[in-house]
């Protein structure tokens, strides 16, 4: 199973970047999503999550400004930043319980290479 996260870049404080991360390989079905993001020096910490059925999670600085989503068809989740501010900039990680079998029931936590996000002030 392999995520493949693009959407990154370099915005001013008050813009708006859409990320996103499709999940690809042998996939049975995929229960929870999320972003992750990794300021320099910091440890990484989850922004936001997002069961299969749609119930999502934010981190309380980014509440209000960025909202997660998914298309379970094609096995890809989003997250829409706005208002960004600096203290957003990071490596922003996906990462993704997949159910690669059912029976046996075997799934894995996969995570895709981060996509950096860069917020002028």
């Amino acid at each position: 199973v392999q995520l493949q996260a693009s959407g990154g870049g370099l915005v001013q404080a008050g813009g708006s970047l859409r990320l996103s991360c499709a999940a690809s390989g042998t996939i049975f079905s995929i229960k929870n999503m999320g972003w992750y993001c990794q300021a320099p020096g910091n440890q990484r910490e989850l922004v936001a999550s997002i069961t299969s059925d749609g119930s999502t999670n934010y981190a309380d600085s980014v509440k209000g400004r960025f909202t997660i989503s998914r298309d379970n068809a094609k096995n890809t989740v989003y997250l829409q930043m706005n208002s960004l501010k600096p203290e957003d900039t990071g490596d922003y990680y996906c990462n993704a319980r997949v159910v690669v079998t059912k029976i046996p029931y075997f799934s894995v936590d996969s995570w895709g290479r981060g996509t950096q996000v860069t917020v002028s002030s």
